[in-house]
């Protein structure tokens, strides 16, 4: 038996994750202005992951550099978007509306710190100072729902701020000199992940990997008459956390949790 079947094997009579090891969310994007006077979420970049839209209300715009170079994607309901590893992205709420379904690859990694911002240099080179920029205080540290709604916004406001002002510069650089103006972006990208990349690892064999090694062995049954797994179906759900949305880095979000998912009836 190899180490994925040994893995799946392991996991008989678990929850099945969400589909592909994905995680889903619904994101109200931030309609508070930048400096540069666009509405919008913090301009950052994934290591490891790619991120899927949907979009189900209002208009808005996605701005991205990436090995294409600059590009905008208008944004209105019905726009289905995906994108991979190492673009940066950010999201213009444009009448104040707009609002989307996230899907996550890799369930658990943006959480685990897959995500970085586009902060200037210097913060990006000091860890101690990028990870004071993107602190975001706890709701359950205040007094009552409306003092932890303030403070949470206020920070992730200049969390924002911050990111576009990397951005912007990041952007007329892209513009004048091409992606490859991005290695350095990534390479301090890197610099900060690197320590916890090891630890990602049982994100990925407990979600994509897992589920792939039991697709894999579903067909394998099919091919030889084999439908034993059909007897194991069932309809499953997850419940959203109580409390405020979280304050993400695009906007409001409302998040399932999919570690606590549970049969229906």
């Amino acid at each position: 038996m190899t180490a994925p079947e040994a893995a799946a094997a392991g996991h008989a009579g678990a929850i099945p994750g969400f589909p592909g090891g994905t995680a889903v969310s619904h994101l109200h994007v931030y309609d508070w202005p930048a400096p540069d006077g666009l509405s919008g979420g913090s301009p950052h970049l994934h290591t490891a992951s790619t991120e899927g839209y949907v979009v189900v209300r209002g208009e808005g715009v996605l701005e991205t550099l990436s090995g294409a170079g600059y590009t905008r994607t208008p944004l209105g309901p019905g726009t289905l978007l995906w994108f991979t590893p190492g673009t940066v992205h950010r999201l213009v709420n444009v009448d104040g509306e707009l609002e989307l379904l996230v899907v996550m690859q890799n369930a658990g990694l943006p959480e685990a710190g897959d995500a970085v911002l586009t902060y200037p240099p210097d913060v990006l080179a000091d860890p101690d100072a990028y990870t004071r920029a993107t602190a975001i205080p706890a709701w359950t540290g205040f007094a009552d729902a409306a003092s932890a709604h303030a403070a949470m916004a206020s920070a992730a406001r200049q969390r924002r701020d911050l990111a576009v002002e990397g951005y912007v510069r990041l952007r007329e650089r892209v513009r004048k000199q091409g992606p490859g103006t991005l290695d350095e972006l990534y390479g301090a990208a890197v610099d900060l992940v690197r320590d916890k990349a090891a630890g990602w690892h049982h994100h990925w064999e407990r979600g994509p990997r897992l589920q792939a090694e039991t697709t894999r062995r579903h067909i394998g049954g099919l091919a030889e008459g084999d439908g034993a797994h059909l007897r194991e179906s069932a309809v499953y759900t997850a419940d959203s956390p109580p409390g405020p949305r979280r304050t993400g880095m695009c906007g409001l979000l409302k998040v399932w949790d999919l570690d606590g998912a549970h049969p229906v009836g």
